[in-house]
């Protein structure tokens, strides 16, 4: 099974971390796993300012400080991620690199906000299961 995890380096990343690590039955290291790391885009004036080189050495930097400590945790479980950083709205680019990846489930940690909040406020795992076109495992 293909398997995409979005981590953002929050406790709920370690929740579903963790979750995946204690599940063998469901998650063994025999499945394939992608990790996919969103950056939010610089506002185009400071993007403007620094220039695309730094701008883009940014965006690397700061997904490596994110998947570079999941990828550790993984490999001491026996799994060899494979790693994907993307820049943008980070529900709308798991959904679309879960689709053009052709992955078979994404896993992913939850907030836990209430309707409410999701309504005003919106949420990257509500994108993503409104977006995504496979199953969806949220974690709490």
């Amino acid at each position: 099974m293909k398997i995409l995890l979005a981590v953002d380096g929050s406790s709920y990343t370690k929740k579903m971390l963790a979750y995946l690590t204690t599940h063998d039955e469901t998650f063994s290291a025999e499945n394939s796993y992608t990790l996919i790391a969103v950056q939010a885009p610089l506002p185009p004036r400071a993007r403007a300012a620094v220039g695309a080189e730094i701008a883009n050495s940014y965006y690397a930097e700061e997904g490596e400080k994110i998947t570079a400590p999941v990828v550790k945790f993984l490999q001491r479980h026996g799994i060899d991620p494979k790693v994907i950083h993307k820049v943008g709205a980070p529900g709308e680019q798991i959904a679309k690199a879960a689709t053009s990846g052709k992955f078979d489930l994404v896993m992913m940690g939850s907030h836990g906000h209430s309707a409410l909040g999701n309504l005003v406020l919106g949420s990257v795992a509500t994108q993503v299961l409104a977006q995504c076109k496979a199953p969806v495992l949220l974690v709490r």
